[in-house]
């Protein structure tokens, strides 16, 4: 398949980049004079020492860690325990949230005005909290009150009432947050794009729960909840302040020391699928701003490479660097703010770009967002930039352990995350060994352009149209009174949301893991289907070589672009990775072949091996051959999602998107009735003039029990560009090697 490229050739195009360079001063030349457009740079870091600290296991498995820290006469108090929402049962979306928020409500010996009353009169603090892997109860106390301190996070940790009454004022008080969150269209959007990188693991669902989920929770989800997770086994303490190790450990050993164990009774996760290109509009009529999420499946906090990722996603977004900003707001003045960020959790995480930006300007802010995705992975940062990002992070650092309470956030943090506390103290020397090179290798292994989950909330009926033209035809729009969470195509099905709901949201009393099984099978399902059709996995195996003789007319041909003329071509392949292709063309012959990876072309000047970039092209479309394709399907080499179905005239057709290692992903529509597939959909590479190709099949027949289209046309962004009519299929037909070997 040949492209044309249209507009400037590329002689003008360098004779111009010259012309500019030529035309340009030396900066050198002129002398520099406050003020300037960059900021001052960062003053000389002061010397920091972290804290002693000493850790120890009690007999019943408590980790403790002191932290002798004497500025203050204070102590903080923090308990970890292993569990947040992640560890939501089934259908109970919300209870590590809700179960959090009742621990400092009343236990079995004090109500909840009784413990806020004790916690005043000695003019401490305390709280609870939950996140998706952790629930936490801190305390802050003078030194002189440290027992009490112990004695009371102790208490609400073993011995929550879980009162019906706090219950239902505290299950009042999320439902309305909840009313609040689903009109922001902020909020929305989180929801969604963890949906979409998580898929049906525990960190796609709302650790807040659901209108439904809060609703249905009762007093014995919350004792089996604190039955199964909360015990001595499976928590970290942290005493921080104006104490020895030796008073932390006492003190820890008489509140704690007695607290039995918990069940620990839940079965590992799957992990999270891989990162699979999606775009989902989520309509909200009227929005006058388009909120925006870009990015893919990250790494656990434990991973190696999560400060050098970290300092990566800073450059893209964050402090110190956050070209986005630069981009978005300095330079086309599209938003307030625009940032990115990486989110770790204990078995996985995610990396995330945001912003918001008017309706009308959402294509040209989503385009420019996935362009500095695929710059961080192609350029190689400039010295002076990741020293700027560096500065940052080296720089604030000395504030996260400036209090007892920063510090302990800090220890457990570690500990609980089983990291080396040792690396607190070399932090800032880890973060200064990091290189471009470093940065370079990291943002090609975590960051997907290609495969990015994108969530747009706003009015789709101003900014959907633009999406063609920045490269993204496939989305699948929602209304927000339809969106459901829970659904594997996130819509909602059959009866309408519940009242107390306002427009937009649900997820269905139906566990999410009974969804997302029908989800899978529904995928294998197709896909067998489609193998069948095509003529049975036994039969797809046999076949090793294809010679087809078509007639192959170019819509826009150079010589005869009103009059196009069809030509003769042979196209010949071996399997798995051999592919010729002889065309008569009105010059003369041309041969284009690829071989193993290597791409070279034959006309009558000679033989010449081709560009990576070309060949990179022809690979993509041998890895679309549907025989192979359906082939690796089956095997499991390539991973396969159910999307929407699509509907094209008047005819609905079920659509698979197809990923994998080194390849494009592209998104195969299949007939419902016959199995066979209509059409692929893919994302023309730049060589081939970028925007969207798609190859339509048509008259099938059967060949010796093969199932092969006699018709095929091809739509460049919906154009017509090529059409072939098969005149002559034969398989397993004998090849001579030296059709695929390149002329010496």
């Amino acid at each position: 398949m040949s492209f044309r490229i249209r507009g400037r050739s590329a002689a003008s195009a360098l004779l111009l980049a010259a012309a500019v360079a030529l035309g340009s001063t030396p900066a050198a030349a002129q002398v520099v004079d406050w003020p300037t457009e960059r900021a001052p740079g960062p003053l000389v870091a002061r010397d920091v020492k972290f804290p002693p600290y000493q850790i120890k296991t009690l007999a019943n498995g408590l980790q403790v860690v002191a932290v002798s820290h004497h500025e203050q006469p204070a102590v903080s108090l923090l308990l970890i325990v292993r569990a947040g929402g992640a560890r939501d049962p089934e259908g109970r979306s919300g209870l590590a949230t809700l179960a959090a928020a009742l621990l400092d409500q009343g236990t079995a010996t004090k109500s909840a005005q009784q413990i806020a009353d004790s916690i005043d009169s000695i003019g401490g603090l305390i709280g609870t909290g939950a996140s998706s892997d952790m629930t936490t109860i801190t305390a802050v106390v003078m030194k002189d009150s440290l027992a009490f301190g112990l004695d009371t996070v102790s208490d609400l940790a073993r011995n929550p009432a879980f009162a019906q009454e706090e219950l239902e004022r505290q299950r009042q008080q999320m439902l309305s947050g909840l009313k609040v969150g689903y009109e922001d269209p902020d909020y929305i959007a989180g929801l969604v794009f963890d949906r979409l990188v998580y898929g049906f693991h525990p960190y796609g669902r709302p650790d807040s729960g659901t209108p439904e989920s809060i609703s249905s929770i009762t007093r014995q989800d919350l004792v089996a909840f604190h039955k199964s997770w909360f015990g001595a086994n499976n928590a970290i303490l942290a005493v921080v302040g104006d104490v020895s190790a030796e008073e932390a450990f006492a003190g820890a050993e008489r509140a704690f020391g007695s607290w039995g164990k918990a069940q620990l009774t839940a079965k590992p996760d799957a992990d999270p699928p891989p990162a699979t290109r999606r775009v989902v509009v989520i309509d909200r009529p009227g929005a006058v701003q388009t909120e925006i999420r870009v990015g893919n499946v990250g790494l656990p906090r434990k991973n190696k490479d999560y400060l050098a990722l970290e300092l990566a996603v800073n450059i893209l977004g964050g402090e110190g660097g956050n070209r986005l900003h630069r981009v978005l707001r300095s330079d086309r003045g599209l938003t307030y703010g625009a940032s990115a960020d990486v989110n770790a959790l204990n078995e996985a995480g995610n990396i995330v770009a945001d912003t918001d930006t008017r309706s009308e300007t959402t294509g040209e802010a989503l385009r420019l967002i996935v362009d500095e995705f695929w710059r961080l992975q192609r350029q190689k940062v400039r010295d002076e930039e990741l020293a700027d990002a560096k500065a940052y992070l080296t720089g604030s650092f000395p504030l996260t352990i400036e209090t007892p309470s920063a510090i302990a956030k800090q220890v457990l943090n570690a500990v609980f995350y089983g990291l080396d506390l040792n690396e607190l103290q070399t932090y800032r020397e880890r973060v200064n060994a990091i290189t471009p090179n470093d940065i370079q290798r990291v943002a090609q292994e975590y960051l997907r352009p290609d495969r990015l989950s994108i969530v747009l909330v706003g009015d789709a009926s101003v900014f959907a149209k633009q999406l063609p033209g920045v490269g993204f035809d496939q989305f699948e729009r929602i209304s927000l009174a339809d969106l459901d969470l829970g659904s594997v195509d996130l819509k909602r099905h059959g009866a309408p949301a519940m009242k107390y709901m306002p427009a937009g949201y649900r997820v269905p009393a139906t566990p999410l893991r009974q969804v997302a099984s029908p989800a899978n099978e529904s995928a294998a399902e197709l896909i067998a289907h489609a193998v069948k059709a095509k003529g049975g996995l036994q039969k797809l195996r046999s076949i090793q070589t294809i010679k087809v003789t078509a007639a192959t007319t170019f819509f826009e041909t150079v010589d005869a672009p009103d009059k196009p003329k069809p030509i003769e071509q042979t196209s010949f392949i071996r399997y798995p990775s051999a592919f010729r292709l002889d065309s008569k063309m009105p010059a003369g012959d041309l041969v284009q072949v690829f071989n193993a990876g290597e791409y070279w072309i034959k006309d009558p000047r000679g033989a010449v091996s081709q560009p990576e970039a070309v060949g990179d092209f022809v690979r993509g479309t041998i890895q679309r051959d549907t025989i192979a394709l359906l082939i690796a399907l089956a095997d499991g080499k390539v991973h396969a999602r159910r999307l929407a179905d699509v509907f094209e005239s008047q005819h609905a057709y079920h659509a698979l998107e197809v990923s994998g290692a080194g390849m494009r992903p592209v998104t195969l529509l299949i007939d419902p009735a016959s199995g066979l597939v209509q059409a692929q959909r893919y994302a023309a590479p730049a060589i081939a003039g970028g925007g969207t190709l798609e190859e339509v099949f048509s008259d099938y027949r059967s060949v010796d029990g093969l199932q092969v289209a006699f018709g095929a046309s091809v739509r460049k962004d919906g154009v017509p560009f090529i059409s072939r009519r098969v005149l002559r299929f034969e398989y397993n037909i004998p090849l001579d090697s030296q059709l695929f070997i390149k002329p010496s």
